[in-house]
């Protein structure tokens, strides 16, 4: 039912839920990891590896992965993003750094996210 509110998100990670807040500030419509891309597969034909980028922005047809580890952390996830770009080349994602995160909640005013009752955020899904 449109406007509607839609149920809690669980999301994995505080960061991920202060994005989707300032999102939904601006209206900007958005799906919580809606779907996954196979990677890699065995020699059997089953998938061995995929990837589930956090948020799809529909409006703009443009994934997001949020990511507040370590940049000396980020390269299994770095390598992720460059064999989704290799299979599925019409497939827009952009990665959130940390310190991208960061300048976000600075330039907005908020405070760096902390896990503490963050990990579920009620929101209306913008129709």
């Amino acid at each position: 039912m449109p406007g509607s509110p839609a149920p809690p998100v669980a999301f994995a990670h505080a960061s991920e839920a202060e994005i989707a807040r300032l999102l939904d500030f601006y209206g900007i419509h958005w799906q919580y990891e809606p779907r996954s891309f196979p990677l890699e597969w065995a020699d059997d034909g089953r998938m061995t590896q995929s990837f589930t980028p956090d948020f799809y922005l529909p409006d703009y047809d443009l994934f997001l992965e949020i990511t507040t580890i370590k940049p000396s952390l980020a390269n299994r996830k770095n390598r992720k993003i460059r064999r989704l770009r290799e299979l599925y080349p019409e497939v827009n994602v952009k990665l959130l750094a940390l310190r991208d995160v960061e300048a976000l909640m600075l330039k907005y005013g908020r405070r760096r996210p902390t896990a503490e009752g963050m990990a579920n955020v009620e929101r209306v899904e913008a129709a």
